[in-house]
């Protein structure tokens, strides 16, 4: 880890105070919360940023892109539940906050990010604190990333217009797809269950606003907000 990188006292209690405002949005397990004390998110924004790091509120990462805030981040963990024998495929490295988090958690991440420059900068980060459980790879994500499937766990970080066939069909049995499905402007999270053969969809309360999803099977480059393309 980079040195001094948790231990930095411009942040210890700014990152203290982010866990309590995370537990009082109903987010009690110990074991989650630990998580974010554990990943010095200072190190995975850009440095015009960094003083808002530890804000509950997510920020901008470049490229048109943000990090999520915690408290939604935490909420993302809890529904998915990613044990230590998980294999977990993120779909949106970002700023690879999230994907430490879950490299913390699960014995394996796969994480596939479109921007170049955004996955590298996320490979510098999680190197600097120390993962070696997670690989990077640059491309579509809205087609997963076949060569490691199936997985226990596929977190997708941007919003698409319907739950893509090529990530459930990566879904280990008891797996757990988690996204959010909706307009560019507005979405509902899904979770989907695979049970032997069969697809479980629940759709949850929880309303959000993702960056779009872009992709063979999310949003095309020039499609306009609220429209949906032809299946």
């Amino acid at each position: 880890m980079e040195p001094g990188a948790l231990n930095d006292l411009r942040f210890v209690g700014a990152r203290r105070r982010l866990i309590e405002q995370i537990r009082a949005k109903g987010i009690e397990d110990l074991d989650l919360l630990q998580l974010f004390d554990q990943v010095p998110r200072h190190l995975f924004v850009p440095e015009g940023v960094r003083t808002r790091a530890y804000e509950d509120a997510p920020l901008p990462i470049g490229y048109g892109q943000t990090v999520s805030q915690p408290s939604l981040q935490a909420l993302l963990l809890q529904i998915l539940e990613p044990t230590p024998q998980d294999r977990v495929l993120e779909i949106g490295t970002g700023s690879g906050y999230l994907t430490a988090l879950l490299a913390l958690a699960a014995e394996r991440v796969y994480s596939v990010e479109r921007v170049r420059e955004l996955s590298t900068r996320a490979r510098f980060a999680l190197d600097a604190i120390g993962l070696a459980n997670v690989a990077l790879m640059v491309g579509d994500g809205s087609i997963g990333w076949r060569k490691f499937a199936p997985y226990d766990v596929i977190t997708v970080s941007a919003a698409s217009p319907s739950v893509p066939r090529a990530l459930t069909d990566q879904l280990a049995d008891r797996g757990r797809l988690l996204l959010p499905v909706g307009t560019r402007r507005a979405q509902t999270l899904v979770l989907i269950r695979r049970e032997g053969d069969r697809l479980v969809r629940e759709s949850l309360e929880q309303r959000c606003t993702f960056v779009p999803l872009l992709g063979r099977y999310g949003w095309g480059e020039e499609e306009e907000p609220g429209s949906r393309r032809p299946r």
